[in-house]
């Protein structure tokens, strides 16, 4: 019998205590506690105000509340606040919205006037700020008047204007953070901040491609990968630089057309500028018959070439052959010019004549792919006497590229066009 009680006594502490750890919500909830979390609550909305419409019932710990609110943001602050409370097991919000116009206008109209009193309090405050906000803005506006340091500083007029453009936004801004700073509101400057980041986005997603042409037209201001004058091909398009927009580059093609090119694309393409060397090559083919000794003709057109007065005497004149046809054999032949001196198409069109003259005279034969037929019936036909070419060689002076310079220069002496090229600019 003694065992047995022994044995109890020492599994009722474990009993105990096992019970006190599994049970941490009482099985029964005092009335008393109810009205207590009710009243305490109650309390709390009295003192914040503006919950006078919302009822508070607390059964068992579980809090109900019904009634009217002004917003949604009321609703959830209300759901927070009574779940704070001690004693608290679970909030139901039944609360809705209220419609009444009245209680809606209220709240918003002594917000107005709050505010309309501050913001006359602050009258002289506001003074201030404006006032140090326009030296600011006018300091910067009149470093940005300044000529010498700008253009000295930049490489051309255009880039000269964008750093003005710079420093008057950079002083805006910094008047913008002073007044802001001085008024304590400098919150508001991430606000505006972040609302002009996502309207340039927009926008530079919308004018991309004007975008692109700006940024294209800065590099290409910068590097100067040609000058007015220049005969440049461009993608595909050949023309002489008559000058370079903000937007696009100018070409005036042999034909005396205008061919614009976006600078973007000018930007990354391939541009070849044939102005840019003194000395240029001009390639003409020529055939002679096979059965001609090769070595002998491709001797002779290559002093041919080399003793015209305007052909360089370095690099020399060359010639090699090019290619096997069924009515003879084609060479080429090319030779070295001055082109500030000499005309490209007149050079090579009398390096071509006296070709011809010299190889006809020394019994080389030229032949003649193309076989004539005669459709005439009449059985006397008159042969043609060749004519004695001269041995004079013709003027091959660049009068052409000439008159196409002074057009062009008619071109940027318009007062309504602006340039971004220097004619004294270092080229790349």
């Amino acid at each position: 019998m003694r065992a047995i009680l022994i044995i109890l006594l020492l599994c009722l502490p474990v009993s105990l205590s096992a019970q006190d750890d599994a049970a941490p919500i009482a099985t029964e909830t005092s009335v008393d506690s109810d009205s207590a979390i009710q009243q305490r609550i109650s309390d709390i909305m009295n003192v914040l105000g503006g919950y006078e419409a919302v009822d508070i019932a607390v059964q068992e710990g579980v809090v109900t509340l019904t009634g009217e609110v002004l917003t949604p943001q009321d609703q959830a602050a209300l759901t927070d606040l009574a779940g704070r409370v001690e004693g608290v097991i679970a909030v139901r919000n039944n609360t809705i919205e209220t419609t009444d116009l009245d209680a809606r206008l209220t709240p918003a109209l002594d917000r107005f006037r709050t505010r309309t009193a501050q913001l006359i309090a602050n009258i002289p405050l506001l003074g201030i700020s404006l006032i140090i906000f326009s030296v600011i803005v006018w300091a910067g506006f009149l470093l940005a008047r300044l000529q010498q340091p700008l253009n000295r500083i930049a490489p051309n007029a255009f880039i000269a204007e964008i750093m003005r453009q710079v420093i008057r936004l950079v002083f805006v801004i910094l008047g913008l953070v002073v007044a802001l700073d001085i008024l304590g509101a400098t919150a508001l400057l991430g606000t505006i901040l972040g609302a002009a980041g996502i309207i340039g986005l927009a926008l530079g997603f919308a004018v991309k491609d004007t975008v692109e042409n700006f940024i294209a037209s800065i590099m290409l201001s910068i590097r100067q990968p040609f000058a007015p004058n220049d005969f440049v091909e461009i993608n595909g398009d050949l023309g002489t630089v008559i000058r370079l927009t903000s937007r696009a580059t100018i070409l005036l093609s042999p034909d005396g057309n205008h061919i614009r090119i976006p600078n973007a694309t000018v930007f990354s393409s391939r541009v070849v500028n044939f102005t840019q060397n003194r000395e240029r090559r001009f390639v003409f083919a020529i055939s002679v018959s096979r059965a001609c000794d090769l070595a002998a003709a491709r001797s002779l057109i290559e002093r041919t070439v080399q003793a015209l007065p305007f052909v360089l005497d370095t690099p020399k004149a060359d010639v090699w052959i090019d290619t096997l046809e069924s009515g003879g054999v084609v060479m080429q032949a090319a030779g070295w010019i001055d082109q500030t001196q000499s005309s490209l198409l007149l050079a090579k069109g009398e390096a071509i004549r006296h070709v011809k003259r010299t190889l006809e005279d020394n019994g080389f034969t030229i032949p003649d792919n193309v076989q004539p037929i005669s459709l005439s019936r009449s059985p006397q036909n008159t042969p043609v006497e060749p004519t004695k070419e001269s041995d004079q060689v013709a003027k091959v002076s660049p009068d052409q590229e000439q008159a196409v310079s002074n057009m062009i220069k008619a071109e940027r002496d318009r007062p309504d066009v602006t340039d971004l090229l220097r004619t004294d600019g270092q080229k790349e």
